[in-house]
């Protein structure tokens, strides 16, 4: 791979980290030689960080790596574009993203799961989220099972307002679910999308 190193007066080059699956553009980094060759032996996303002076492999303190795919080198040979699973969070506020979606529609789902796993953490006294998972996962999947009936009872009615309603708290319960299980909705769209290419 033919990087330019030197082109910038630092020996850094810009890496943006792309998730593999989604697509979404997670955050952007500075790579040196050292930090690219640790990311393809330790297939763990490694940065040269120029606040600390040093390698600083992503999740190193959270535990949120981002375990590398592919790498690819723009046309110039000064960017890079990494491809990698991300495992948790990539922002430090939490968010899958460095760039806040939190207003687009088609990413407050994502938020959503965001705000789950952070209330998940919570006091059970201070969050119903929190009381949920205190409960266990019985009471999470039984929470699920009363939704889905009352969003069923409401869908035979002709009342929109109160089967969206109901449809907005079982995909809620669901989520949490989703959650409690380890996994978010980014997983059940990769089956999905399994499906529909085969």
């Amino acid at each position: 791979m033919d990087i330019d190193f030197n082109k910038y007066s630092d020996g850094l080059v810009p890496a943006i980290v792309q998730d593999n699956d989604t697509h979404k553009v997670l955050m952007l980094g500075f790579m040196n030689d050292a930090a690219l060759q640790k990311t393809m032996q330790e297939r763990k996303v490694t940065f040269y960080s120029r606040s600390k002076n040093r390698l600083w492999t992503k999740g190193e303190e959270s535990g949120n790596f981002l375990e590398l795919v592919a790498i690819a080198v723009d046309c110039d040979h000064d960017t890079l574009l990494i491809k990698a699973h991300p495992l948790g969070p990539v922002c430090h506020t939490g968010a899958d993203t460095c760039w806040s979606e939190r207003n687009h529609h088609d990413s407050f789902l994502t938020y959503l799961e965001d705000i789950i796993e952070l209330r998940r953490k919570s006091s059970p006294g201070e969050s119903y989220v929190a009381s949920l998972f205190a409960k266990g996962i019985n009471k999470i999947a039984q929470k699920v099972g009363e939704e889905a009936v009352e969003t069923v009872i409401e869908a035979k009615d002709s009342n929109d307002e109160l089967f969206l309603n109901e449809a907005a708290d079982l995909l809620f319960h669901y989520l949490i679910l989703l959650n409690a299980k380890g996994h978010r909705l980014k997983d059940i769209s990769r089956i999905l999308q399994e499906r529909h290419s085969g």
